[in-house]
């Protein structure tokens, strides 16, 4: 029952899949139940300006370890997204997403962390089996949300307060002193995110 509340609050996504060789992700949104409307794109994307500091959270890792969101974060540039390892909608092609982004990585200064939204599903155990399904990499970790919190995690990250659901298939970028520096539209190309990455890093 949990699952299909969260489902039915976050909306279903019908997603393409990788394209080519795995440079971009196609996905078109919409909404859980017949004849529902599809998903309205991103509010808020691009640069974040001011860069905006991670809100004081506590996530759990794979590794089962629990600490501030901001201390996963800093130290490195940071691609985050939001997922749920019971989604078999968009969450697979993200997981995709990630799993080959990690092999391009240019820097160990770079860092992607999957963060779920699903406090009450979701354990270290399932995220570490979540990620192995597409290839574990040093550079991407994995985490979950305290319970309560995921709606203020997808407000801060989308920039949209008091909309419905959490689920997005945008990409975020954080500095290294954890601040917010960009959004990217729904599904951005393995291409785009590494760029992205590479000049966040070289701004400071």
């Amino acid at each position: 029952m949990r699952r299909r509340r969260l489902l039915t609050r976050t909306g279903l996504w019908v997603v393409a899949g990788l394209v080519g060789r795995g440079d971009a992700v196609a996905g078109a949104g919409v909404g859980a139940g017949a004849g529902a409307r599809a998903a309205h794109p991103a509010a808020s994307t691009g640069w974040v300006l001011p860069r905006l500091p991670v809100p004081a959270l506590h996530v759990t890792g794979a590794d089962g370890r629990r600490m501030p969101l901001s201390g996963v974060i800093a130290g490195k540039v940071t691609a985050l997204q939001l997922m749920f390892t019971g989604c078999g909608s968009i969450c697979p092609p993200q997981g995709a997403l990630f799993a080959a982004l990690s092999q391009r990585l240019p820097s160990s200064d770079l860092r992607l962390l999957s963060l779920s939204i699903d406090a009450l599903g979701d354990t270290p155990s399932t995220l570490a089996a979540w990620q192995s399904r597409f290839g574990r990499h040093p550079a991407w970790a994995a985490a979950v949300t305290d319970v309560g919190t995921a709606d203020r995690m997808a407000d801060f990250l989308k920039g949209r307060l008091g909309t419905s659901g959490t689920h997005t298939a945008q990409v975020f970028v954080f500095d290294r002193q954890a601040r917010l520096c960009y959004r990217t539209a729904d599904a951005p190309a393995i291409a785009e995110v590494v760029a992205l990455l590479a000049q966040v890093a070289r701004l400071g």
